[in-house]
């Protein structure tokens, strides 16, 4: 038998509902803690005075009671946990864990007893159900009937709203109603809250984000009342979870947020905090409404009768003693300006995200707090929006996921290390060498090297591209990087008073649209003519000295193979991520040896394209591009000026004038373009114009010269 027992997926029943936790038993205590909220329920072992052991709706339960009067119960053990559970509690505890039955008649009459918070209904000696009298909101009496009314929960599908006691008349004590006492033992117990006497202290028009508007705060013993202009709350303290006191991150405010279960309520909306926002500079003097003694006796020197110093701590100080929970702050973590929270957006509204020791918290709108322990896993994500900033998403184990986004990318290697230090499960753990190098981009000239060679192969490739649709072209592109003989083509046409060739015979909108679209084309080639001698560059690669490598690329390739033995199954574009993280944290002087290497191969590279120009190699591939070309430009000459003598011996004296852009459109026609417009006069005079396109380009090309 070790020194602890545990459960796991023990339940506790809270107003209705049912929350799961886990359980531990030790030498010292009985801890018990809800996975749901995280609230803890410390049992010391001396206090101990009561251990069933019940079989209950979820299997078996115990139910625990405490010398101060406290009962515990929880839920879902199995059958045979009860051995272990038993000898456990006989070599440790003074208690020894006994079997008692329910009560499963079903019958509607028997004895109430009141023991402690515990309303008990037997029969027979048996337990039939038990009321805990916290759970009761109000309790009204009747001639012989007693109602209690039960507080409602928001996570339950079905509540119990109230029950009905029937109190026979007694006539053993006719001093004392029966009914009366009955509902006395009821509101003794019952957490009903009625504001009787004086408060402890007053705080006068606090600002209230959440729920927003200005209240004054009124201390009482057992619970806290907000009155507002329009509305009042009234909190117990036994509802407060947790109280966190955090600086906003202009360093002149301080919001103390009250964490609640179950919420406040205002209709259908439900407030889980309350959030108060005071400034540093506004000072208080307090003074409690209690006598020293008394003070001193409830408070044990946590509190004094007269108190003085900044609101915020006022106010933080008093709930304190009151609640008697710790006062949750921000830990160690400091963001990138210096502050201990980071700016970001959630659900569209923008607030302060804060990393505590053992969880989040962002305020205000909605307020969410996340621990640690209900985390299951977090995420960094690129912001969809810019570059600029990330997101930040933390996924629950129930499924739920809560995403931060609109996070200043310079906050990434904070929060990063904080996630990293609390073990906190990262979905993408790679991600944090890809995204420095993103941010150091900005501010480091080293990476610029790299950019540069990865700018240069999109260009190369770029150029490929448009190598492979240059051969698919016809002649006509070729013609049109040399504009100058096109305004020659033009002159001879005007000279000779061209007709309209056949092109024209359709002066329909296709030729209008013809007119408009060739200037823009001619745009558009034009400024291809800049990247013509990169073409030309491109086209000597076979035959010309391979071009050099930059410095970091000469590492690289003697780098790679220890890179990927340092890390096994890494992937391409990952060794590429870290080659730069490792090329930017190299020393000056292994760089200098680096680009020194390079500098070598430039000049070496220089010598041999030298040589290779001198040997007229260079020049061979461009002459023969050119051959091409103009012999591609006569054969287009001959066409145009065969069917311009074509068209006047034919059309005969059409001297109306055409212009450019009329003119370009009717040469860009080939003669497959003008028979297929003029298919009736190409069936009745076939054998003609095959004898004038043999006669006629002698004539043309006197004519031209």
């Amino acid at each position: 038998m070790g020194d602890t027992l545990e459960f796991n997926e023990i339940y506790q029943e809270v107003k209705g509902s049912w929350n799961d936790g886990r359980l531990r038993f030790s030498k010292q205590n009985v801890v018990y803690k809800s996975s749901k909220t995280g609230k803890v329920d410390s049992i010391p072992a001396g206090e101990l005075n009561q251990a069933q052991w019940r079989r209950v709706c979820l299997g078996h339960g115990i139910k625990l009671g405490t010398s101060t009067g406290h009962v515990y119960k929880y839920d879902g053990f199995r059958d045979t946990d009860l051995e272990k559970i038993s000898e456990f509690f006989k070599a440790n505890y003074k208690v020894e864990l006994t079997e008692k039955d329910m009560c499963v008649k079903g019958w509607n009459w028997g004895t109430a007893k009141f023991s402690g918070p515990l309303l008990s209904f037997d029969v027979n000696d048996n337990t039939a159900f038990e009321v805990p009298l916290a759970n009761v909101s109000q309790c009204a009496t009747g001639k012989n009937e007693v109602t209690l009314e039960f507080h409602q929960n928001d996570d339950t599908e079905v509540s119990l709203m109230e029950v009905r006691f029937y109190v026979p008349p007694s006539q053993a004590d006719e001093r004392q109603d029966p009914v009366e006492a009955f509902a006395q033992s009821v509101l003794s117990k019952a957490d009903v809250i009625q504001a009787t006497g004086d408060a402890v202290c007053i705080f006068k028009e606090l600002q209230c984000l959440t729920p927003r508007g200005r209240y004054d705060i009124r201390i009482y013993p057992t619970f806290l009342h907000l009155h507002g202009k329009t509305f009042d709350y009234k909190i117990p303290y036994t509802t407060v979870l947790r109280l966190f006191l955090l600086p906003h991150k202009d360093q002149r405010q301080m919001f103390f947020v009250i964490s609640l279960d179950p919420p406040i309520k205002q209709g259908q909306t439900r407030y889980h905090f309350l959030i108060l926002l005071f400034s540093k500079e506004e000072d208080i003097s307090l003074t409690l409404n209690m006598s020293e003694e008394d003070v001193e006796r409830r408070f044990e020197g946590k509190l004094s009768k007269n108190m003085s110093g900044s609101l915020y701590e006022m106010v933080s100080r008093v709930m304190k003693a009151l609640v008697n929970r710790k006062i949750t702050v921000p830990g160690n973590f400091q963001g990138h300006s210096g502050a201990q929270c980071i700016t970001c957006s959630y659900k569209a509204s923008s607030g302060l995200l804060y990393p505590l020791e053992r969880g989040f918290i962002y305020v205000h709108k909605p307020p969410v707090h996340l621990r640690f322990e209900e985390i299951s896993c977090v995420n960094f994500a690129r912001g969809t929006t810019t570059t600029r900033s990330f997101d930040f998403e933390i996924e629950t184990k129930q499924g739920n996921q809560y995403t931060f986004s609109s996070i200043e990318r310079e906050e990434y290697g904070k929060l990063f290390d904080f996630v990293n230090a609390k073990k906190l499960n990262i979905k993408n753990r790679g991600f944090k060498e890809g995204m420095k190098g993103k941010i150091d981009e900005y501010s480091d000239s080293d990476e610029d090297q790299h950019d540069a060679y990865l700018e240069r192969m999109k260009a190369e490739g770029k150029i490929r591209e448009e190598g492979n649709d240059s051969d698919e072209s016809d002649g006509e592109s070729d013609e049109s990087f040399n504009p100058g003989e096109e305004d020659d083509d033009i002159a001879e046409e005007y000279d000779s008073n061209a007709s309209a060739s056949d092109s024209s015979d359709d002066g329909d909108d296709s030729d209008d649209d013809a007119k408009k679209k060739k200037p823009k084309k001619a745009k558009v080639v034009k400024e291809k003519k800049e990247r013509k001698p990169r073409k030309e560059k491109k086209q000597k690669d076979t035959g010309g000295p391979k071009r050099p490598m930059s410095a970091y690329m000469l590492w690289l390739n003697s780098s790679r193979e220890r890179i990927k033995s340092e890390n096994p199954g890494i992937s391409i574009t990952e060794i590429s991520k870290k080659a730069g993280e490792m090329w930017r944290q190299i020393g000056k002087e292994e760089k200098e040896e680096w680009e020194g290497k390079a500098g070598e191969a430039k000049r070496q590279y220089d010598k041999a394209k030298k040589e290779y120009n001198e040997s007229g190699g260079g020049a061979t591939s461009s002459s023969k591009k050119e051959s091409k070309k103009s012999g591609g430009k006569k054969e287009e000459k001959k066409r145009k000026s065969a069917g311009g003598d074509k068209d006047r011996e034919r059309g005969g004296g059409n001297d109306s004038f055409k212009s450019k852009e009329f003119i370009e459109t009717s040469e860009s026609s080939s003669d497959s373009d003008h028979k297929s417009k003029s298919k009736s006069k190409r069936k009745k005079k076939s054998e003609e114009e095959e004898e004038e396109a043999v006669s006629t380009p002698a004539s043309s090309e006197e004519d031209s010269d």
